[in-house]
Formats: C-alpha cells, structure tokens, sequence
C-alpha cells in the first residue's frame, strides 16, 4: 500500500506538465483530458503532443505514440500470470497495465500484494493523472515553464527507485547498465521513445555474452576433467 500510493501520488501530479504541454501544442481541453482518459500511457501521450508540437502529422504522430506503448503489452504477458484475474475483469485491468503499476506489481511477493499493489497504484494515478491533466490544461499560461518545477522528473524518479532494488545479480545489473548507455547515446538520434524500446535489447545482448562465457567456462571445465582421467 505504501509503494502504490508513493507512486501513484508522486507520478499522478506529473499530469499537471502533460496538460500543460498538450495545451501549448494546440490541443484543446476536450482532447487533452480525453488522451488521459482513454490513453493513459504518459510516455506515449507526451510523444504524441511533441510531434503535433514540432508540426509533424497527426497520423505519423500518432503511429509513433502507438509503437511507443506497445511495450506495455509485454507487460501484460507477465502480470497476466500473476494477477490471474476473472476473465470479465482483464479488459478493465489492461488499461491500468503501464510502467508504474508493473513496476509495484512485480516488486510484491505474494499474489494478494501484487493484486493489492497493482489496484492501487492503477487507481491513485488514474484519478490524479486525469485531474491534473485537466488542471493543467486550463492553467497552460500560469503554470509556465513546467520544467521549472522538476514535475517531469517525478516518474522516472520513482520508477528507478522501485527498479533498483529488484537488481540482485550481476546479469540483472549488466543489463540495466548496457539499457542505460544504449537508450542515453541513442537519445540524441532517435525520436523521442524509440530509445527507451531499442534499449530493450540490452537483455538478449547480456544473456548471449553471459551463455557464451557459461559455455567456454564448461568446456574448459570438460578439457581439464579430461587431461586429468588420461
């Protein structure tokens, strides 16, 4: 309950600087509240009011924020399995599947916290992020600069501090170091969002170098039983 709600809360007020940016792109308060409501993937919906903001073309802009939240599908495989909800239920519970709610979800040890932690992250950031999407919108000019405010830090901020901790191996932190140096070098170059997917490519990268080292390891391993039998 503590990490859902310190998340849900620290995460929820950064829709203060999406309504804010989305009005300044030139959407109306109608549209911003409703890509908050029937969108609700920060990530995306910043992408999509950055390239209508840059002049690029609805549909491209589009299909941009719509590739960007494809990752939360793979998401959903894995809490599929651990929420294990009603098969009426999961049409409802797969619009709350985003970066937040898994990251509280797979960080809890038993199937009633991650239930429990899923729900309330979902619910707390669905509510703030949508009234401060609206609060913002309306407040465009006097809230100003948003960056100023550092609210567009909070979600990472908090997404790192649940990750950190799920880092016990040395496979798992090789991986979230190459995810790091892939997705900051490629952040200059790539549009906003396709540096965070191809950084997913860190975890076949490592587990291929991590299998090959495995292997050399036994077959020397194998050679040295050998020469020692002859």
């Amino acid at each position: 309950m503590r990490d859902a709600l310190g998340v849900g809360v620290a995460v929820g007020l950064s829709g203060f600087a999406f309504g804010v940016t989305s009005a300044g792109s030139g959407l109306s308060v109608l549209q911003t509240c409703a890509l908050s409501l029937l969108v609700f993937t920060g990530a995306s919906q910043f992408a999509l009011v950055g390239a209508l903001a840059a002049g690029g073309n609805p549909f491209t802009a589009a299909a941009g924020a719509f590739f960007l939240g494809v990752r939360n599908a793979f998401y959903g495989l894995r809490l599929s399995q651990l929420l294990a909800l009603p098969r009426a239920v999961r049409p409802f519970a797969a619009h709350w599947v985003i970066d937040e709610t898994s990251a509280v979800a797979l960080a809890q040890p038993t199937r009633r916290s991650v239930r429990m932690g899923f729900t309330v992250t979902g619910l707390t950031l669905y509510v703030l992020w949508n009234l401060t999407t609206l609060f913002g919108a309306l407040g465009a000019e006097a809230i100003g600069d948003t960056d100023a405010w550092g609210i567009d830090a909070a979600g990472p901020a908090v997404f790192l501090a649940l990750l950190a901790p799920m880092l016990k191996t040395t496979t798992e932190r090789a991986v979230a170091a190459v995810a790091v140096v892939l997705g900051l070098a490629l952040l200059p170059v790539l549009p906003a969002g396709v540096p965070v997917l191809v950084a997913a490519l860190a975890a076949p990268a490592v587990l291929y170098v991590e299998g090959r080292r495995r292997s050399a390891v036994s077959d020397a391993d194998a050679d040295a039983e050998q020469g020692g039998d002859r």
